[in-house]
């Protein structure tokens, strides 16, 4: 709500820093053009004020969606090994009630489980979707891709068209509608703080080495997020079990540390690779064959590309560049290799 709020306000505050840069600095600064603040008032809202007009029915988003966004999110919401899943999770008595039950179990959640508005999808898919492409789907193309996201979920029929006239009825059968939390500490003097602490003024203890802990007495408040989440792709829930100490919290990941010496697949699938690279199909970056065969006679590519992923870069294969990755040297040496040999996959 309060991102809204500013950014609504957003386009009042460009005005008036304009106004007055003209009024104190003449020369410096205009205002903004009606087009300019169109362009930043965007926000869609609960009530579905700022939603523009326009339309897409299911049959039209499963084109959408298989060509811009089941890469990264499967053809059925069930994503691939990278994401988290869209779908699932849910059910026609949620449906009825407007509360999903499963979110008092531990387990992993999906995003139509936990959103209770469908403007905020709506909102954030015309921001950030594709994520490699933000901003480039039609207001149509928006429409079509939600409603079949809606239908992967049973949430409307396959013959549904769903438009700024339809999103209410939308509204009224999403599973979770009804499950706002509204946190007393946060709002009420009344009640107690969210937070435990002490005033130090003087000789105050200073940590070395820790940034952020979390406190034994929030540490299981969620259940042991280990549970929760699935066992591939980045998201790793941490061991939050009733009675684990910061010792325990704080020991490697197993498969961060395992000796080299796993298959290569194996390595190139732990680190996330796959979040980008496939083997034989180019994704955000090129496939790992593309890789091998633009490679195959250059004497000088295994350590040119060792240091490419132990140092990000771009500009080779487009404009999207590749982070910095935090491997020890001999994996990155034999992902390297790997890749240069084609990538068999075992």
């Amino acid at each position: 709500m309060f991102r809204s709020i500013r950014l609504a306000l957003l386009p009042l505050l460009i005005c008036a820093a304009t106004a007055q840069a003209q009024g104190n600095y003449p020369g410096v600064g205009r205002n903004a053009t009606p087009a300019e603040i169109k362009a930043w008032d965007i926000d869609v809202r609960p009530d579905f004020a700022g939603l523009p007009p326009g339309s897409g029915s299911v049959a039209t988003g499963q084109v959408v969606w298989e060509t811009k966004c089941a890469s990264c999110h499967g053809t059925f919401g069930e994503s691939n090994e990278v994401f988290s899943p869209l779908v699932g999770g849910t059910t026609q008595e949620d449906i009825k009630s407007g509360r999903v039950m499963a979110l008092q179990e531990p387990v992993a959640r999906t995003t139509l489980m936990k959103v209770s508005s469908i403007s905020t999808l709506w909102d954030y898919i015309n921001r950030a979707m594709p994520w490699n492409a933000p901003k480039s789907l039609s207001t149509d193309e928006v429409y079509a891709s939600l409603a079949y996201l809606l239908n992967l979920a049973d949430i409307v029929p396959t013959d549904f068209v769903l438009s700024e006239k339809t999103m209410s009825d939308v509204q009224a059968r999403l599973p979770n509608r009804n499950g706002h939390v509204r946190y007393e500490g946060l709002w009420s003097i009344r009640s107690k703080g969210d937070v435990q602490n002490f005033a130090c003024m003087k000789n105050c203890r200073i940590e070395i080495g820790i940034a952020s802990a979390l406190p034994d007495i929030a540490r299981g408040t969620h259940g042991n997020l280990a549970e929760q989440q699935r066992t591939v792709g980045p998201a790793r829930g941490l061991a939050t079990a009733t009675g684990m100490n910061a010792t325990e919290l704080a020991a490697p990941n197993p498969s961060a540390t395992k000796a080299t010496g796993e298959s290569t697949p194996e390595l190139a699938r732990k680190n996330n690779c796959a979040a980008c690279h496939q083997i034989d199909k180019k994704l955000i970056g090129p496939s790992f064959q593309e890789i091998a065969a633009r490679y195959k006679n250059d004497i000088a590519a295994e350590s040119r590309l060792v240091k490419k992923v132990r140092m990000g870069g771009g500009g080779v294969w487009g404009s999207i560049s590749m982070p910095p990755n935090a491997l020890r040297d001999e994996d990155i040496l034999a992902l390297v290799q790997w890749i240069l040999t084609g990538a068999p996959e075992k």
